[in-house]
């Protein structure tokens, strides 16, 4: 068998944001459908460097045409859309980061069923596309409370995020969110 580390270096990918990873395990399918193994949580932590002690895990529902968008919190998650067609924008919200106010997207769809492990400090997002709506499931290595979350505009134009919708359902909280130079105000002088 090999070890975690030779595993993780298969299955897991390395995106332009530091920490910011790609978890993609191989689709089983024939007449009955298809069977994933999501991720091992070995060859995250061989991948991390760090552990990942899952403390809560959560199910989120989104309708078409919906962005949930910018949110930090202080926690690692791994995220996976196990359902509809979803575009994620990932920003890097870290003052101290090389890649600060960097953003990486992705789409996925029941085409290309992934994970991504996103590290404290980097803001996740997603917008629903198609007709359907997406279920968004997420575990997380600490409780929420509530009093750790950073929030960002989801339309500020320093990040430029290129959204594919116009006109998205975005909640009141989310409308009032500010801009990255106002949470950050040092990083652009």
């Amino acid at each position: 068998m090999t070890s975690p580390q030779e595993r993780a270096r298969q299955y897991i990918l390395e995106t332009t944001i530091p920490g910011l990873l790609v978890l993609e395990r191989p689709t089983h399918r024939d007449q009955r459908g298809f069977f994933r193994e999501v991720f091992h949580v070995d060859e995250l932590e061989a991948a991390t460097g760090a552990t990942f002690p899952i403390a809560q895990w959560n199910h989120s529902l989104s309708l078409p045409g919906v962005i949930r968008a910018l949110h930090a919190e202080g926690w690692n998650k791994l995220v996976y859309p196990v359902s509809g067609t979803m575009f994620a924008a990932i920003a890097d919200i870290r003052p101290d980061s090389p890649t600060f106010a960097g953003v990486a997207t992705f789409t996925f769809d029941d085409d290309c069923r992934r994970a991504l492990f996103i590290p404290k400090g980097l803001a996740n997002s997603i917008c629903v596309l198609g007709d359907q709506p997406v279920n968004y499931l997420y575990l997380v290595d600490a409780y929420y409370d509530g009093k750790d979350t950073t929030a960002v505009a989801w339309d500020d134009p320093d990040l430029a995020v290129p959204w594919p919708i116009q006109n998205p359902i975005i909640s009141e909280r989310d409308r009032h969110n500010p801009r990255l130079r106002d949470l950050v105000p040092q990083r652009f002088r």
